[in-house]
């Protein structure tokens, strides 16, 4: 199926198709068969026309071209057909024009890329390297487009050796659902992370255990996620870290949206479940246990023979 690409009338491209480099990085490494069509250039030596249009291509693709001017001042220089060429490499992998648009909207940077030298060798990393497959590229970059901007030397590289000696190897191997966390700096965000859960006294195979189990424990702050939910948990809830250990998934949760109500109504009513019973469930489903709780309750202290009883249960719910 021929995948179209809708490029306004009133831009010139200079190429028919994605260039492809002199060289393969890798000799598994391949690209998708899809064309983007051809658009023929007219001579003309306006520099204001030509400005002009790199500014509708940019429209096109729903990129912001204020935002790419202030972020990027190379791109008022940079010839029509190299914006091109980072939009066939993408398209080349998968990934659709409307996300193309989102990431370089996001990271303006990308619009005067070489593909040869900077996304390309990116790309083989990925898949060669971390043994993404090639159908999940284009999820792994959707899901994170700061790795089209990332070193493979200085911060690709040593961020997946830490994590493989981590433990993401075999069944927890890294995939594109956990791409992402190889943009993280070792010294500057994996490390204090774990160096905080080590410091609520979990000893570091616990740590590790909790890690590998909800790798998106390696994403949050330690300022905004980790140390308020942590003083609710240990002041509040009166929790034991043998509970955190079971449930690390806490961490993922809303303090303000689902942690604090469920935990309050629960303490209103003299009840308490486990953290994963008290927040894995939808909110219809924990009004329901607590209903059930409560009936159960009445029926516990006064014998069973309660049916006015029940239907006050369910009119204070």
């Amino acid at each position: 199926m021929t995948t179209q690409s809708h490029l306004p009338t009133q831009t010139f491209l200079l190429i028919s198709q994605s260039p492809k480099p002199s060289k393969t990085p890798s000799s598994s490494l391949s690209f998708h068969s899809h064309s983007l069509p051809t658009f023929t250039s007219t001579s003309t030596s306006d520099a204001g026309i030509l400005f002009r249009e790199k500014i509708v291509y940019l429209e096109s693709l729903n990129v912001n071209s204020h935002k790419a001017l202030r972020l990027n001042p190379n791109f008022r220089s940079a010839p029509l057909s190299s914006l091109v060429s980072v939009e066939h490499c993408l398209f080349s992998f998968g990934i659709a024009r409307s996300a193309i648009g989102r990431i370089l909207d996001m990271h303006p940077q990308l619009l005067t890329s070489d593909p040869h030298s900077n996304l390309y060798p990116i790309f083989d990393f990925l898949l060669n390297e971390v043994s993404i497959p090639f159908p999940d590229l284009s999820k792994s970059i959707i899901r994170c487009p700061r790795l089209l901007v990332c070193s493979v030397t200085d911060q690709l590289k040593p961020a997946l050796s830490f994590l493989r000696g981590l433990g993401f190897t075999g069944p927890n191997s890294i995939t594109c659902q956990t791409t992402l966390l190889l943009v993280s700096s070792v010294e500057g965000t994996l490390l204090p992370k774990i160096r905080y859960l080590q410091s609520l006294g979990l000893s570091y195979k616990d740590v590790v255990n909790m890690v590998l189990r909800s790798p998106g424990l390696l994403t949050f702050s330690i300022r905004n996620n980790y140390t308020p939910k942590v003083k609710y948990f240990l002041e509040e809830m009166k929790g034991d870290l043998v509970e955190l250990k079971r449930f690390p998934q806490y961490f993922s949760f809303s303090l303000e949206g689902k942690i604090k109500p469920r935990h309050r109504v629960l303490v209103e009513h003299g009840f308490s479940l486990p953290l994963s019973e008290m927040l894995k469930v939808s909110d219809g489903e924990f009004n329901a246990r607590l209903i059930e709780m409560r009936l159960r309750s009445v029926e516990a202290r006064d014998g069973g023979d309660q049916a006015d009883s029940h239907f006050a249960v369910l009119g204070s719910i």
